[in-house]
């Protein structure tokens, strides 16, 4: 199974975590403060859950980035290129708590966190949903919880899609980058926040 590091332990990045804990998934969750800060953290979540350094969590086959958007410049300018590797991108270009949106200039948010991360193949996903959701029971009203999730790479969306499913989610893939990103970017996408539930 691939392996996996989280980038960002703020509610999204903790979110994910619980999800794969919850599913005995391991993984490496890092923050900029250093493992250390995260003993407690980690302790809470599950015992699949372990604190890493920031280049711990680069490393591994699937590394979820949740940062806040003015942020990611340091948290990935100075890592090693991806080599290939799914990178997911969870993140939307707005700053809490004013919630003011970042001007891209016309350009969606994925397409610029993809220059952000050299030799990754990037998925879309995580991002539209809130952080409790993401970590609670994606059973609801008798059906599963539905994840959106884009790319340009069919083998890491093939990839991403199939961990959803394992957490027990409705993975619903939107397409490529330029299409699908941009239906979940908040603000903007017309899906952000959308609890929607997917009947079998």
């Amino acid at each position: 199974m691939s392996s996996i590091g989280i980038i960002g332990a703020g509610n999204i990045g903790r979110a994910i975590a619980a999800a794969l804990a919850k599913n005995g998934i391991p993984a490496t969750l890092s923050n900029s403060r250093g493992p250390e800060s995260l003993a407690d953290i980690v302790a809470e979540i599950g015992a699949t859950i372990t604190a890493g350094t920031r280049e711990e969590a680069a490393a591994q086959d699937i590394v979820f980035v949740a940062v806040n958007w003015s942020k990611l410049p340091a948290a990935l300018g100075d890592l090693p290129g991806f080599g290939g590797r799914i990178v997911v991108d969870t993140n939307n270009p707005i700053e809490a708590p004013l919630f003011k949106p970042f001007d891209l200039g016309g350009r969606g948010s994925s397409e610029v966190f993809a220059d952000m991360v050299p030799g990754a193949r990037v998925v879309k996903a995580f991002n539209h949903l809130q952080p409790h959701l993401v970590a609670g029971d994606p059973a609801s009203e008798g059906g599963k919880r539905v994840l959106f999730y884009s790319g340009d790479d069919a083998g890491a969306k093939a990839e991403i899609g199939a961990l959803i499913d394992r957490l027990g989610f409705a993975g619903v893939d939107l397409g490529s980058l330029a299409v699908g990103a941009r239906l979940v970017q908040f603000p903007g996408g017309p899906l952000p926040a959308l609890n929607l539930v997917k009947f079998d």
